[in-house]
């Protein structure tokens, strides 16, 4: 049994280790989003979307390593993480119960990193939008919606702006 765990205290250090990675891009990201450095913004996105393939096979290897570890311990796929360690032997079950505690919280900041991030860009969008609505001026509202209730895409008014540049 002693395997077990250690294989699944690995798993759960690798998917610690790899939520923190994501933590640090989410942070650069941040960064890059206020100081308006949209070529490394696109490179941090490619580095998120490789971060994200790591935390699912990560995610993978501690669900093989606990399933291993509910069938030496009578479990099932139903037993919760803290009713599997309650069944471990005392000494892992605070390693153990740290490390799952200590997951949650960083999927939590990760969230709001994502989700602050988010309203960043969002923020940016409208302001790009509304350049564009000075610079481009159109009859029609900004923003008007279809019948799925879905933004329909206003598209500015031809332009001789670049033709007067040649």
């Amino acid at each position: 049994m002693k395997e077990s765990i250690d294989a699944l205290v690995r798993a759960l250090r690798e998917e610690l280790t790899q939520y923190g990675e994501l933590l640090a891009l989410m942070q650069e990201q941040q960064e890059l989003i206020i100081d308006r450095k949209a070529q490394d913004l696109l490179q941090n996105l490619n580095q998120v979307n490789d971060q994200m393939k790591k935390i699912a096979a990560a995610r993978e290897a501690r669900e093989a390593a606990r399933r291993a570890l509910l069938a030496l311990v009578g479990g099932d796929n139903l037993t919760t993480f803290r009713e599997m360690t309650a069944k471990l032997p005392a000494e892992y079950q605070p390693l153990i119960s740290a490390l799952v505690e200590e997951i949650n919280q960083l999927l939590q900041r990760v969230h709001q990193w994502l989700r602050q991030n988010h309203l960043l860009l969002r923020r940016s969008l409208d302001l790009m939008q509304s350049i564009l609505q000075n610079i481009f001026p159109t009859t029609a509202a900004t923003r008007t919606y279809g019948r799925l209730g879905a933004v329909t895409p206003v598209s500015p008014p031809p332009s001789t702006l670049y033709e007067g540049i040649i």
